[in-house]
This record gives C-alpha cells, sequence and structure tokens, in this order.
C-alpha cells in the first residue's frame, strides 16, 4: 500500500490492476486548460483527469486564497463520479515535480484516504521508462467514495497564535525570492508570514526530478526545523499548493504529523491588517 511515492515501475506493474487508479493533476497557472490539453494528446494509460480549480479547489472568496480548500463531501463526489472507490490505491501525477500531484495526496489524506501516493519522476519519468500512454479517456463508471475531513489544516488565525507566536514553524514553499517580497507575480503583496522559514520546494527533488532519499530529506528537514517537533509544523507557500509538496518530502523523510495552512500567502496578504515580512 504505497502512502507518499510510487516507483515508474511499481505503477506500470499495477497499471491494469482494477484496485489501482491513476489522476493525472497537470496543470499551468498561467494556462488553466493546458492540462486538460496534455491529457487529451497523451496521458498514462487509463488515468483519469484531476483539474485544480474544478476537482482540488473550491470557490474563492477574494479572502480565501486563490486555491481554497472545497467542501470534504464535494470534493469525494467528484472524485468518486470519476471512479474512485474507498479501497482502491490512487496514484496521482503531474509534469511539474509532483507539487499538483502532492495536492491531491494531501487532500486524500485530508479525508481520510491513505492509499494514495505520487509518481516519482511524474510523467516525464514516464515516458522515459516507455511507460503505456493513450490519447483515449478511459470510460467512467460512477465508484463509491466517502470521507470525513480531518483536523490537518488550519486557518490563518491558528497560523498567527500557534505557530508564530508560540514557537511552533511556518514553513513557506516559494522560491526565495517571492518569500523575500521580490518578484511577486501572482498575489497582489509580496513578502511573507513573520517568523515563517523558507523551504523552496524544488530542493526535495534530486537532480532526476525524483524525491531525494528519505535520509536525505530528513536531514534537510530536521537541519531546517531545529527542536521543533512535526506536530509543531505548519506549511504554507502563495496557495496551498505547493506547500504540499514539503508535507510529502517531510511523509517521505519519516517526519509525518504537521498540517497544512490552504490559504497561505494569498489569503494572508488579502487582509490589511496582517503583517508582512520582507
Amino acid at each position: 500500500m504505497p502512502t507518499t511515492i510510487v516507483s515508474v515501475t511499481e505503477l506500470a506493474a499495477h497499471l491494469d490492476d482494477v484496485e489501482w487508479i491513476v489522476f493525472d493533476c497537470r496543470f499551468d497557472l498561467a494556462d488553466t486548460e493546458a492540462g486538460r490539453r496534455a491529457f487529451a494528446q497523451s496521458h498514462i494509460h487509463g488515468a483519469r483527469y484531476a483539474h485544480l480549480d474544478e476537482h482540488l479547489a473550491g470557490a474563492k472568496t477574494g479572502r480565501n486564497g486563490r486555491h481554497p480548500l472545497p467542501d470534504a463531501g464535494t470534493f469525494c463526489a467528484k472524485l468518486e463520479k470519476l471512479g474512485l472507490r474507498d479501497a482502491m490505491q490512487v496514484v496521482a501525477y503531474d509534469a511539474s515535480g509532483g507539487y499538483y500531484a502532492a495536492r491531491l495526496w494531501w487532500m486524500l489524506r485530508w479525508v481520510g484516504h491513505a492509499r494514495c501516493a505520487v509518481l516519482d519522476g511524474g510523467w516525464d519519468a514516464w515516458l522515459k521508462a516507455g511507460g503505456r500512454v493513450s490519447s483515449q479517456a478511459p470510460a467512467l463508471a460512477t465508484g463509491s467514495f466517502h470521507g470525513t475531513a480531518r483536523d490537518i489544516a488550519v486557518d490563518a488565525e491558528t497560523v498567527s497564535r500557534l505557530a508564530v507566536e508560540k514557537g511552533g514553524a511556518v514553513v513557506d514553499a516559494r522560491s526565495e525570492d517571492r518569500f523575500r517580497g521580490e518578484n511577486e507575480t501572482l498575489d497582489p503583496v509580496g513578502g511573507h508570514i513573520p517568523g515563517a522559514i523558507n523551504r523552496f520546494f524544488k530542493n526535495n527533488l534530486a537532480a532526476d526530478g525524483r524525491f531525494k532519499p528519505a535520509a536525505e530529506l530528513r536531514q534537510e528537514f530536521n537541519h531546517l526545523l531545529g527542536a521543533t517537533t512535526p506536530e509543531c509544523v505548519i506549511h504554507q507557500c502563495g496557495s496551498g499548493v505547493t506547500a504540499c509538496h514539503n508535507l510529502l518530502a517531510m511523509e517521505i523523510a519519516g517526519l509525518a504529523g504537521s498540517r497544512l495552512y490552504p490559504g497561505s500567502w494569498s489569503e494572508w496578504c488579502s487582509e490589511p491588517q496582517r503583517p508582512i515580512a520582507r
């Protein structure tokens, strides 16, 4: 039962297994239909397409971030329509180093489904290995998927009260320049949450696009967090997507128990009274 990452070889061995289901999470923030077009052109054989805005996020209010969490029941119902059943092994992939796939991975854990893994190396690794691909969308039969939201997501008030004021750690997954408040192109205000520390999500990957070994990730996160235990760590980014990559990396490293601030910087900076650091 893979619960963090799965290799191309292992997925290939289970591609016709009716108890395994694959979700293509390819997406482009600058062109929100690019992933769907890429899926229509070619995808892992049998995969379903999960759109970041349509399946992995809820309605925006202007103050709840760019990719707020949907209602848990609505999320489960959408995946059910794509064929997911309660006992199935899920494998998610993308072409961006795994951070869109990690969002689906985290959301499934959020509703209590542990049987989910990200394809290590993603679409590029699958193609390089000669994995089966198709341009035909699979016939969809409605599954039976039930889940209940777990207490692993926090709001802005919790971030401020527990993490910043009481010695926990807020880990920001954005690039170093955006963390400093420079070159901000996605949100109207640059900067970071006061007290946050920076861990660019791409630092979780080796040169070949796969995740670094567990021992290496553990050493890097222990150095970053010091004496802070995983239970006192809150992850954020721009909109609660790439932060899931750091959550996944910590799970791979054996450092389970941290939480996600889904609203992240895009929600934090929408309220002028919240403090900003640069």
